[in-house]
């Protein structure tokens, strides 16, 4: 890949943006999870610049309490968007309650999983109700090591960012001129209380130069991307679908 240039990448995407719309939903509006971080917030002002602010729709949904919720709201306000603020706790209680009455024993991960597809079923409920089209959030760094939920934050029906790195997602986000709280804001999954990285145990800085331009991390580091990336790579591909032509 040549050097990158922030203002040339955030160029093409726009472009990009429209000629998906134009091709699979000409007037139709996008329609984007608003989580505050530095991905959806990049993803909201990509939008905002390639289809006009009206056709923007953005959907904040804390759990509960959400503590850093003025972000959403500040990127919001910021972009002058339409937004929804759903609140996902009662049918993630709702679910879980359910399961447990079935007597499904819920591991940690499920319970950790299932509010991302939560927030996504509410996304595309939205999407549907407003002629819209789904954004995809996730980056390039994200899905090498499998950090996005499957049918969760990993879904969508166009993705922007999802051949950039977090190094390349924060430059754009200072060309199109989002505030900086947004664009360093640390990537938390909202769940365990911890950031990406400190789950990760190493940095996206790190990561992201061992993919564009295979700046080898220490040794342990090195093994532990991989392995992570050869387990999650399955996250990355097309269902497997029987064919019945082939022998």
């Amino acid at each position: 890949m040549k050097e990158f240039n922030a203002k040339e990448m955030k160029e093409r995407v726009v472009e990009w943006i429209r000629d998906f719309f134009e091709k699979n939903g000409k007037g139709c509006n996008a329609v984007i999870g608003i989580s505050g971080g530095k991905d959806s917030s990049v993803v909201a002002a990509l939008c905002v610049e390639a289809l006009g602010k009206d056709r923007v729709i953005g959907v904040l949904m804390p759990c509960g309490q959400q503590s850093d919720i003025n972000y959403s709201e500040l990127l919001v306000s910021h972009l002058g968007i339409k937004s929804y603020t759903i609140n996902i706790e009662t049918a993630v209680n709702g679910i879980i309650d359910q399961l447990t009455q079935a007597g499904v024993e819920i591991l940690q991960q499920t319970r950790f999983n299932l509010p991302a597809r939560i927030r996504m079923s509410t996304v595309y409920a939205v999407s549907q109700s407003n002629n819209g089209r789904v954004a995809n959030t996730c980056n390039l760094s994200e899905d090498w090591v499998g950090y996005s939920t499957r049918y969760g934050d990993a879904a969508g029906d166009f993705s922007p960012l999802s051949h950039l790195t977090v190094t390349e997602v924060k430059a754009i986000g200072y060309e199109l001129g989002l505030p900086k709280e947004l664009i360093e804001k640390p990537p938390i999954d909202g769940l365990c209380g911890k950031t990406d990285e400190d789950n990760l145990g190493f940095t996206y800085a790190v990561l992201d130069e061992y993919i564009r331009y295979n700046k080898l991390p220490d040794e342990e580091t090195k093994k532990k991307i991989d392995d992570m990336h050869a387990k999650n790579l399955f996250k990355l591909e097309l269902m497997p679908s029987f064919d019945p032509d082939k022998e």
